[in-house]
């Protein structure tokens, strides 16, 4: 049988005192990488930033990137692109236009729902209503504090104690609001669904654990800015934050993180040294009988597995990837949306330091995934609130697949 454990897990990482950032005119380019000497220019701008920030990371393994532009920067990164003979097109014309078709729907209101995206308070009042509504099964934990001195929240859902435990950690970088929006919806799910199979796991006391890390992003009342990756944690005088999923304790700095502070992926001085992580990897040991670990990002439609740190492939690959494929057949029934499976290094890029190869190697998790919601590109992160309910349906649709076969190969 398989135990139901849900974690909601929430960290304030962005300041009561910053001021919302504003993109007015700020266009999206998409660029590609044709050869060498681009990458590596793009690769320099990443690392600097100058104003300039990344929806896509320019990596080999990708022939396109795309860049955040402000618009006292038009004519540099035009004059940029002919210089070195790169072929653009602009993507967003307008970012702050997305933004604000987002802003109304963070507004405080009384049900909660999945055609809007809410702030915090919003979701934190309705955890407190299905605690109270489900008490038998939901139980309520406070594990730690962010940098900002912010509590972390978990809650757990669980049928029946003693079972195997399914984990789902969301929104670990601040901008993917999808993934709150996804995690909630699931959690409502698992709770009041008439879908015969989850309701079958309810009777077979089925379980999954369920984390859902909600950055400050979501609050509007202290939004930094709505595209910020990285915690909160001053490393240098004019750069503030770390990225969290390059923060783990496994291969550190290796290889797909960056040294620099100001960068978007920058590893953070030491494993763990962001308060945020440590508290989830403590949190994480206390977790009893875990046998699949599941993070949801955006975006891109990928469904990714270990190594990110090396191409070296993991002891069970194979079934990683026969469970992986079976989950990409049942999403895109539903809507067609295509997602690709692999592992991290050979599927997108390498990158060391993630939650997913942490928990896989140091936890001897022997199931951990990563889902890359849609869309390609269109939207990037600012998913309009349209998409939660089509995209959490697949991901439901997935994450049944999942659970099938991982059943089917004895992992469950």
């Amino acid at each position: 049988m398989l135990k139901l454990v849900l974690l909601i897990f929430v960290i304030y990482f962005v300041s009561i005192s910053c001021e919302k950032a504003r993109f007015d005119n700020y266009r999206v380019y998409r660029v590609w990488i044709e050869n060498q000497e681009q990458l590596e220019l793009l690769q320099e701008l990443e690392s600097n930033q100058d104003g300039l920030s990344f929806f896509d990371l320019p990596i080999p393994s990708r022939n396109s990137a795309e860049i955040v532009v402000p618009p006292h920067k038009f004519a540099d990164i035009a004059d940029l692109f002919d210089k070195h003979n790169m072929k653009s097109e602009i993507k967003i014309s307008n970012l702050q236009s997305l933004i604000d078709e987002e802003q109304p729907q963070i507004a405080s209101r009384a049900t909660y729902g999945w055609k809007s995206y809410y702030d915090l308070p919003n979701i934190y009042n309705w955890l407190d209503q299905m605690l109270e509504e489900f008490p038998n099964v939901l139980t309520n934990y406070n594990f730690g504090c962010s940098y900002e001195n912010r509590t972390l929240r978990a809650v757990k859902l669980s049928h029946k104690a003693g079972n195997p435990t399914i984990f789902i950690e969301s929104t670990i970088h601040s901008r993917e609001w999808i993934t709150v929006a996804t995690s909630t919806y699931l959690l409502n799910e698992l709770l009041t669904s008439n879908d015969e199979e989850v309701k079958k796991w309810q009777r077979a006391t089925i379980g999954f654990s369920f984390l859902c890390s909600m950055l400050t992003a979501m609050h509007t009342r202290i939004l930094a800015t709505r595209l910020w990756r990285k915690t909160r944690q001053p490393h240098t005088s004019v750069c503030i934050g770390a990225d969290p999923n390059r923060n783990f304790d496994f291969h550190h700095a290796e290889v797909g993180a960056s040294k620099n502070p100001c960068a978007e992926t920058y590893a953070g001085p030491k494993p763990f040294s962001e308060p945020e992580v440590l508290a989830l990897s403590e949190f994480l040991r206390t977790i009893d009988n875990l046998k699949l670990y599941i993070s949801f990002h955006l975006y891109s439609q990928l469904l990714l597995f270990p190594y990110g740190f090396s191409k070296e492939h993991a002891v069970n690959h194979n079934d990683l990837s026969k469970i992986g494929k079976k989950t990409k057949e049942a999403i895109v029934k539903r809507f067609d949306t295509q997602y690709v499976v692999g592992n991290i290094a050979e599927a997108i890029y390498l990158a060391s330091g993630s939650s997913i190869d942490w928990v896989y190697a140091k936890l001897n998790v022997p199931l951990t995934y990563t889902f890359e919601f849609r869309d390609k590109g269109r939207y990037g992160f600012i998913l309009p609130p349209n998409q939660i309910i089509p995209n959490s349906l697949e991901v439901l649709d997935g994450l049944k697949a999942m659970v099938r076969e991982a059943q089917n190969l004895k992992y469950l």
